[in-house]
């Protein structure tokens, strides 16, 4: 048997891969994190498959039903929001199936932020505007942020940014990213990209946590800071000019 670490991609049922999706079709167990992963995906798990859905349950509970799996040698989808291998959880998972020689394998999904990119019609790279995106988030519930990763020295790149598991935090991202941005920099909050509900809240750095209030969003948000978002004012890659010589 194998464990599948699939990711089942920002929220939209068809933006699983195709791979991902036929995994699902054929294990005999469906473990999903049942708040972000949409319940047509998991649907696809095959007649008398167990669907179960890991929100109540801790590490070792999850664990022992894979390792139950495991000794009747029946394969096992680990259904993952997003693309795992972001905030995905599943290091800790790897390191206790590796201890117990389970099988597994990890098929890729599509991450929060390139789904919100495309919701805005948007590169997150320009020529010479920006060419680099940091994804991150800041310290809250979860664990702390590692020495040399705090918000202010990441923005000292300048950097397009896409900050996870931050929306709490507003006021602090605002704060500490202002001095290296400027206040008029352009904020772009996702909320559930690809969901039926999702929304999409313009703002700048100065202006954002007043727009976000009357929303009152809480969770499953996106925060995307950058001088690449409304940006028309940059030139052209060298991918296509005339004199570019393709290898």
């Amino acid at each position: 048997m194998t464990v599948h670490f699939i990711g089942a991609g920002p929220g939209a049922p068809d933006l699983i891969t195709v791979r991902g999706l036929k995994l699902i079709q054929t294990c005999a167990l469906c473990l999903y994190a049942g708040s972000l992963v949409p319940r047509e995906v998991v649907a696809e798990a095959p007649p008398g498959a167990e669907v179960i859905d890991t929100a109540p349950l801790h590490l070792s509970q999850i664990v022992d039903k894979i390792s139950h799996a495991h000794h009747a040698g029946l394969d096992v989808a680990r259904v993952h929001s997003g693309d795992p291998s972001i905030y995905g959880a599943i290091a800790e998972q790897i390191r206790r199936l590796e201890a117990l020689d389970i099988p597994y394998d990890i098929t890729p999904g599509v991450p929060a932020f390139a789904a919100a990119a495309a919701a805005l019609g948007q590169e997150l790279t320009l020529p010479e505007i920006n060419q680099t995106v940091i994804v991150t988030r800041t310290d809250g519930k979860a664990s702390p942020m590692p020495e040399g990763q705090d918000l202010a020295s990441l923005g000292a790149h300048r950097a397009t940014l896409a900050l996870h598991l931050s929306i709490r935090n507003l006021s602090k991202v605002t704060q500490e990213l202002t001095p290296h941005y400027g206040a008029d920099c352009p904020v772009v909050v996702v909320y559930r990209a690809t969901w039926p509900d999702e929304k999409v809240i313009f703002g700048t750095l100065a202006d954002i946590r007043e727009k976000i209030r009357g929303w009152k969003i809480t969770r499953t948000a996106l925060i995307l800071v950058g001088h690449v978002f409304g940006n028309n004012n940059f030139t052209d890659s060298r991918l296509y000019a005339k004199d570019h010589q393709h290898i």
